[in-house]
């Protein structure tokens, strides 16, 4: 049972962030349906409501039904969270891989000047100046983020790369005539995806604080969109005479970057096979 199965009989916190996961993508998916409003539809007659059998989450300071916006808010912040994971994790991987399998003096350069010099500075102070620079949007959010997030997975795959090219089996692989890309696509790649993997799914929760926080600052997901981070900006004015704009969108933020940090210690441990070994035993000795 090292399977899925395995996986979710052994690991409480891993059930839950998977639960949790899969309620975020399932909101977001099925946003449209589920919303009982148009989330950009004004209503001034009714705005500030307070939560009601008509407005569950009640209406923000326009008159827009919060829970429709939260609805649609998960689509923004997965949109974003998956295309800046795979793409910096395409373009980290990529030069990580590359770097650490050919060394000399291209491993020199990508090491030291390209992921040490990204890495020295704050990420978030990073995306907000790329940001600001390329101006608001989602594209744009995702193209800041890519930019600033590809050198930790750079650093992981070098890494990864480094430990196992010198194995038996890729050895083995060379002295048969392999060409040096077949080892890293055959060989190398799938042997390093596990970290990999595991990097990718913290690295989710925090690309969507990140664009939270991009939203909240105005350079993020432009008005009308409705984005987590730029309900709180909104919400600031009223966090007094109406809290609940900004408690449901707190708690939306605060649930999926649980989610996903829940998920990704899971999986850390159950990749890593003397946690694994212990799982085992502490769910058999129950």
């Amino acid at each position: 049972m090292t399977g899925l199965r395995g996986f979710l009989s052994r690991n409480g916190p891993g059930r839950w962030g998977l639960a949790l996961t899969l309620l975020l993508v399932f909101l977001a998916v099925a946003a449209p349906w589920l919303a009982p409003a148009d989330p950009t539809r004004q209503d001034l007659a009714a705005r500030l409501s307070s939560p009601s059998l008509v407005h569950w989450m009640g209406t923000d300071e326009l008159g827009r039904d919060i829970l429709s916006r939260i609805f649609y808010g998960a689509r923004i912040s997965m949109i974003v969270s998956v295309s800046v994971v795979l793409g910096a994790g395409i373009v980290g991987v990529t030069i990580g891989s590359l770097s650490g399998y050919f060394g000399g003096w291209f491993d020199g350069f990508v090491n030291v000047i390209l992921i040490n010099a990204s890495l020295s500075f704050p990420g978030i102070l990073l995306a907000i100046a790329f940001a600001a620079f390329l101006g608001p949007g989602i594209g744009k959010v995702i193209l800041a983020l890519v930019i600033t997030g590809w050198a930790g997975y750079a650093r992981l795959a070098r890494a990864q790369i480094l430990q196992v090219k010198e194995m038996e089996y890729v050895l083995a692989a060379r002295s048969l005539g392999a060409s040096d890309s077949r080892i890293l696509l055959k060989h190398l790649l799938p042997n390093i995806l596990e970290p990999i993997l595991v990097q990718a799914t913290i690295a989710m929760a925090g690309t969507i604080l990140a664009e939270s926080t991009l939203s909240f600052l105005g350079l993020g997901i432009p008005a009308p969109m409705p984005s987590w981070g730029a309900m709180l900006n909104d919400a600031r004015s009223h966090l007094f005479d109406a809290p609940h704009l900004v408690i449901f969108p707190a708690l939306a933020v605060m649930t999926a970057v649980l989610a996903f940090n829940l998920l990704g210690d899971a999986l850390r441990d159950w990749m890593d096979p003397r946690m694994r070994a212990y799982l085992v035993a502490t769910s058999l000795a129950r």
